[in-house]
C-alpha cells in the first residue's frame, strides 16, 4: 500500500512538472514571432533563424541526453533540463537585440532537449505498474498548455512579452524545484548488453517512420490553422487563442478515457482509426468557412491526436526496454524533425499558388499514409497489440501468530479494486482546477459561471454566442467541458457501482 501511494506521488510531481514547463514552452511558440517583430523588429528570415537555431541544437543534443539519462538520476536531470528553460526564458526578456535573442533560443534547446528525454524515460519507468502513464502525461501538458495560454493572452497587454516571458521562467523553475525534491525509488544498473542509439534506431524504424509521419501532420495543420486564422480570417491574437483553446482542453481531459478505449480495442485499431479521422478532418479544415466551425474541426482533431501521440510514446519505452532514456531521445528526434518538415512545409505551401486547401489535403494524405502503416510498424518492432495489464505486486507472507484475533478475517487490508474499474480521481483534480480558477476569475471580475448566476439576466446571445471579455467567453466553454467530463465520469462510475453491487 505505502509503495502504491508512493508511485503515485512520483507519478503526480512528474505530471505537474510537465504542465509547468510544457505551458510555458508552448506561450513561447505562439509568442515568439510576434515578440521578434514587435519588439526587436526582425525580419521573419531573422525570425525564422531563431525558430532554427533552437530546433537545431535541440536536435544535436537529444542523443546525448538520451545517454545521460540512462546512467544518472533522470529527476535531476530533467529538473537541469527545466533550469535551462529557465534561463532561455530570462535571456528573451532581458533581450534587445539579434544576438542575445539567438544565444537564448539556443540555450532553450538545450534544456529541452535534456527536460523531455529525460522526463519520458522517467514515465516510462512506470508502465510495468500503469500502462496509462504516457496519457496521462499527456493530459498534463495539456492543462499546462491552456493554463499557460490563457494567462499570457490576458497580461501580455498589461506587462508586455517582456513580463509574460519572466513568468515563464518562473514556472520552469518551480518545474525543477519539483523534480529535485522528487525522491526517486532506486532503479536497477543498466545492463551492458542494452542496446545502444543505432541499434535501437534500426530496431524501431518501422514505427519512427510513422511518428515522423505523424508530427509533420500535426505541427503542419496546427501551423495552417494559425495562418489562416490570421491572414485569411484577419483575426487578432486574443481571437485565434480563442480559437485554439478548446482543442487544448480535449488534449488535457481525453486522453486518460481514450487510453481505456486502447485497453479494450488494441493498440494499432485505435492508432489506426485516430489517425484516419484526423485525415478526414485535416480535409475538412480546408472547406471550414467560419472561425467557429474551424475551432470545432481543431477540437476533433485535437481528440484524435490525443488517442494516437501517448500510444506511439509507450510503444517506443516498451521497445527500448531498458534503454528508457536512449529510447526516448530516439523519439523526440523524430518527433521535432517531423515537426520541423511539417512547420516548413506548411509554410511553403500556405505561401504558394496551391493555397490553403492544397496545404490541407497534402496533411491529410500524410496521416492516411501513417494509418496504414503503423499495423505493420507496431509488428516489426515487436510490441503487443494489447496494452500490457499491470500485474499487482505479491502480497507478503504473513506472519504467523499465536493470538486468534490478529489473524481474524476482518483485520485484513481490503481487497485492491478490480483491474480497469473507473474512479473518480481524476474529475476530482478537474474539479478542483475548475473551482480554483474561478474563485481567482470571479475576484477580478471574469468569472463565466458567477456572471450566470449572481449577475443575470443576461440576453440568450450571452450564453451560447459571445460572453464579451475574452476570458468569460474561454469560461463559457470550459465550463461545458467541465460539465460533460462531470457526466461521464460520474456517470461511469456510478453505472459501474451499480452493476457490481454486490
Amino acid at each position: 500500500m505505502a509503495q502504491a501511494v508512493t508511485e503515485t506521488r512520483h507519478s503526480k510531481s512528474q505530471q505537474l512538472a510537465a504542465a509547468l514547463t510544457k505551458g510555458p514552452v508552448e506561450v513561447l511558440d505562439f509568442l515568439l514571432p510576434l515578440w521578434a517583430g514587435a519588439a526587436l523588429g526582425l525580419s521573419p528570415a531573422l525570425v525564422g533563424t531563431l525558430t532554427a537555431a533552437e530546433t537545431l541544437v535541440s536536435f544535436l543534443i537529444r542523443p546525448l541526453a538520451g545517454v545521460l539519462a540512462d546512467r544518472f538520476d533522470r529527476a535531476k536531470l530533467a529538473a537541469l533540463g527545466a533550469l535551462g528553460y529557465a534561463a532561455s526564458f530570462a535571456l528573451f526578456a532581458v533581450a534587445a537585440s539579434f544576438p542575445l535573442a539567438l544565444v537564448a533560443a539556443m540555450v532553450g534547446g538545450a534544456g529541452g532537449a535534456l527536460f523531455w528525454v529525460a522526463l519520458r524515460a522517467k514515465v516510462g519507468e512506470d508502465l510495468p505498474t500503469d500502462s496509462g502513464a504516457f496519457s496521462k502525461l499527456f493530459a498534463a501538458e495539456g492543462v499546462g498548455t491552456w493554463v499557460a495560454m490563457v494567462i499570457a493572452v490576458s497580461l501580455v497587454s498589461r506587462i508586455d512579452y517582456r513580463g509574460v516571458f519572466w513568468l515563464c521562467a518562473a514556472g520552469c523553475v518551480a518545474a525543477a524545484v519539483v523534480l529535485f525534491t522528487l525522491k526517486s525509488p532506486p532503479r536497477a544498473a543498466i545492463d551492458p548488453a542494452s542496446p545502444k542509439l543505432r541499434e535501437l534506431g534500426g530496431r524501431m524504424y518501422p514505427l519512427l517512420g510513422v511518428i515522423v509521419i505523424t508530427a509533420i501532420a500535426e505541427a503542419g495543420v496546427a501551423l495552417l490553422l494559425l495562418l489562416h486564422l490570421q491572414r485569411g480570417h484577419n483575426l487578432q491574437l486574443g481571437a485565434i487563442a480563442l480559437v485554439f483553446l478548446p482543442g487544448f482542453i480535449v488534449y488535457s481531459t481525453l486522453p486518460e478515457y481514450l487510453h481505456g478505449v486502447v485497453t479494450r480495442l488494441g493498440r494499432t485499431r485505435v492508432v489506426t482509426v485516430a489517425l484516419l479521422l484526423s485525415a478526414v478532418f485535416a480535409v475538412g479544415l480546408s472547406f471550414a468557412p467560419h472561425p467557429v466551425v474551424l475551432a470545432g474541426m481543431w477540437i476533433l482533431s485535437a481528440a484524435a491526436f490525443a488517442a494516437a501521440i501517448p500510444v506511439e510514446q509507450s510503444v517506443v519505452a516498451e521497445a527500448a526496454g531498458g534503454s528508457l532514456g536512449r529510447g526516448m531521445a530516439i523519439y523526440e528526434s523524430a518527433t521535432l524533425l517531423g515537426a520541423t518538415i511539417g512547420t516548413f512545409g506548411a509554410g511553403l505551401l500556405y505561401n504558394s499558388g496551391s493555397g490553403w486547401q492544397i496545404a490541407c489535403v497534402v496533411a491529410a494524405v500524410l496521416l492516411a499514409t501513417a494509418a496504414v502503416l503503423v499495423r505493420g510498424a507496431i509488428r516489426r518492432i515487436g510490441v503487443s497489440d494489447r496494452v500490457p495489464v499491470p500485474e499487482p505486486a505479491p502480497a507478503a507472507p504473513a506472519e504467523v501468530s499465536a493470538d486468534p484475533v490478529a489473524q481474524a478475517p476482518e483485520q485484513a487490508e481490503p481487497a485492491p479494486a478490480k483491474p480497469g474499474a473507473p474512479t473518480l480521481n481524476t474529475w476530482a483534480g478537474h474539479a478542483v482546477i475548475f473551482l480554483v480558477a474561478q474563485v481567482v476569475l470571479a475576484v477580478i471580475g471574469y468569472s463565466w459561471p458567477y456572471e450566470a448566476l449572481f449577475n443575470g439576466p443576461h440576453p440568450a446571445e450571452w450564453y451560447w454566442n459571445s460572453s464579451g471579455h475574452l476570458l468569460l467567453n474561454i469560461g463559457r466553454i470550459w465550463c461545458a467541458v467541465f460539465v460533460i467530463d462531470t457526466i461521464y465520469s460520474v456517470g461511469r462510475y456510478a453505472i459501474f457501482r451499480l452493476r457490481n453491487r454486490g
